[in-house]
């Protein structure tokens, strides 16, 4: 830790210019007072404590970190206790070898600084946050409501492992079943589930009946991770106690169940979709996290590539026609229509959509959940909502022909129509359509923009490590070298910020097809989608492959993660 030859004074003024008779004033008043000086300027909001933090950054010649949405590790929080972490004002983010990375709300505190590296017999490497920030992450960890799974299952280890055959489960009784899921321990497991997910920002979380265990699986960034899994004596209790909280039968196991409910939990509220499988050695649960403090507010908030942001907003302002999302499952896909919805959801607009199920509610958006048992359909509610004066429809997806000529059909009346496909790419969305039925001067006039995504893994920008250009990689999937030339490439490494995976969020890659004058000869001429793609990228269109390449050339993520979720045309 070296000064800099500027003082602390100094450094704070280049971040925060304070008039100079308000900085005499409380020079005066600290000399008075005997209270330091930096100490007196928070106090007296001349400068918030942000920018004295990084002031004292560029001082000590530091680097500052945020821990708003850091999750620290547990094997490094046990180094001290959480109360003397608390009273030192430090918290430890990462361990290299015998380096401990600390981090200080005050750097100049040496006693602190002793006293852990005598506890830990580590070397420190200090880095500077915020005091309020340190004491939200150790409160956070010292909410017992909040134990970890791990802890709650050692706690309970003297149990023991109870081998539970099909049989055993086929005549569990119904009273003990409702009995043990009320008991406390089953609903702290189920509450750490829960929120070690959100912690992880998992997407789903798997509850997998084993022949001898219960195995535990959350969907991160896309991947499924295994975690920490409860007891096989407990699985009947857990299972029930989550068909509880999502209103199912906990009687029923022999036919699939679907539910949901919502939670409080990490200062936010998400709901949660809830999908029961019988399987032959119990029944499969799987819970889908639906956040929508995640949900973009804008196209802008998506993180496109400039172009594809234009050419989307561009057919979005047209007052009405078609747009068509299409990419696998799990793709974004309906984080995209939302934030289309949201872009548009204006008080001069009638929107309604149709969606099987509705995943996130969203106000000012009159939404309409599908019920094939009943005769609700997609293609019977659109009907309906033709006669709701819309002025966008959203289609959740569609599925066969009789849906497609009506969502075309109201394209061609007026209205702004929005919907998926499952094609693997834009001009696919083309093909499929006339499959289904559709005339192709219909859809030429009615079409504006198809679009195919997919999402990537974003690196972990505190741990990413700087590599060569990976030459044979490039080769063995024809790319020519050359083009990254001045690019440096990056590889995943590990660290407490990503939970030791190297990646951290997600970003999405789109391939839009805009439709002009020449596709839609194209489309009356030659319905084929070779050929259609072929004329798209002539007009400027960008795969969804140079579109993830360009994001390696950014730094974002890596060569391979792109290879892993794009296809070459």
């Amino acid at each position: 830790m070296s000064t800099s030859s500027k003082s602390l004074m100094d450094c704070l003024k280049q971040i925060r210019p304070i008039e100079a008779d308000i900085y005499e004033e409380a020079e005066k008043e600290s000399e008075q007072t005997q209270v330091p000086l930096e100490e007196l300027l928070i106090k007296q909001g001349i400068v918030s404590d942000t920018d004295m933090a990084l002031a004292t950054a560029e001082y000590l010649d530091l680097h500052p970190i945020s821990l708003s949405n850091f999750t620290p590790d547990p094997s490094l929080i046990d180094l001290l206790s959480k109360d003397k972490w608390k009273g030192l004002k430090a918290l430890p983010i990462c361990k290299r070898g015998s380096r401990l990375t600390l981090a200080m709300a005050d750097p100049f505190d040496i006693v602190a600084r002793d006293e852990i590296t005598s506890s830990t017999d580590m070397e420190i490497v200090p880095v500077i946050a915020l005091e309020k920030e340190i004491e939200d992450v150790i409160e956070s960890i010292s909410n017992d409501s909040s134990q970890a799974l791990e802890d709650i299952l050692k706690d309970m280890a003297e149990e023991g492992e109870v081998e539970v055959g099909q049989d055993a489960i086929a005549d569990a009784s119904l009273d003990e079943m409702v009995e043990n899921a009320g008991e406390a321990p089953v609903i702290r497991i189920v509450n750490s589930i829960l929120i070690e997910a959100l912690r992880k920002h998992a997407s789903d979380i798997h509850v997998e009946p084993m022949e001898k265990t219960v195995r535990l699986r959350n969907r991160i960034d896309g991947v499924l991770y295994e975690t920490p899994s409860p007891p096989k004596n407990l699985q009947n209790a857990i299972i029930s106690r989550l068909k509880i909280m999502s209103n199912l039968d906990i009687a029923e196991r022999r036919i699939p169940q679907d539910g949901r409910f919502k939670i409080k939990a990490l200062g936010k509220e998400v709901d949660v979709r809830v999908s029961v499988l019988p399987t032959v050695h119990g029944e499969k649960i799987v819970m889908r996290i639906l956040d929508k403090s995640a949900l973009a507010p804008n196209l802008g908030a998506l993180g496109l590539d400039q172009l594809s942001l234009d050419n989307f907003s561009y057919a979005l302002a047209q007052p009405y026609g078609m747009i068509l999302v299409t990419g696998p499952t799990g793709s974004g896909k309906t984080t995209t229509l939302y934030s289309c919805l949201q872009e548009m959801n204006q008080i001069g607009t009638n929107i309604i959509t149709t969606e099987n199920p509705v995943e996130y509610q969203l106000d000012g958006v009159n939404q309409v959940q599908i019920n094939p048992a009943v005769g609700l359909t997609f293609a019977a509610a659109l009907r309906s909502i033709l006669r709701q004066d819309p002025d966008v429809v959203m289609v959740g997806e569609i599925r066969d022909g009789e849906t497609a000529t009506i969502a075309v059909e109201a394209a061609l009346t007026g209205h702004m129509v929005l919907s998926t496909l499952h094609t693997n790419d834009a001009a696919g969305a083309i093909a499929r359509l006339i499959d289904m039925g559709i005339e192709p001067f219909m859809l030429s006039s009615s079409l504006l923009l198809t679009q195919a995504q997919r999402l990537f893994r974003k690196l972990c920008p505190v741990c990413k490590k700087e590599i060569d250009i990976p030459l044979e990689t490039l080769k063995k999937n024809r790319i020519d070298p050359d083009q990254f030339a001045d690019t440096q490439f990056y590889q995943t490494a590990g660290c407490p910020k990503c939970n030791n995976i190297g990646y951290k969020g997600r970003g999405g890659i789109m391939e839009i097809l805009l439709v002009n004058e020449v596709l839609r000869r194209t489309i009356l001429n030659n319905q084929e989608a070779d050929a259609i793609a072929k004329i798209a990228v002539e007009n400027g269109m960008r795969t969804l492959r140079e579109a993830g390449l360009d994001r390696v050339r950014n730094g974002v993520t890596t060569f391979e993660e792109i290879m892993r979720v794009t296809s070459e045309h």
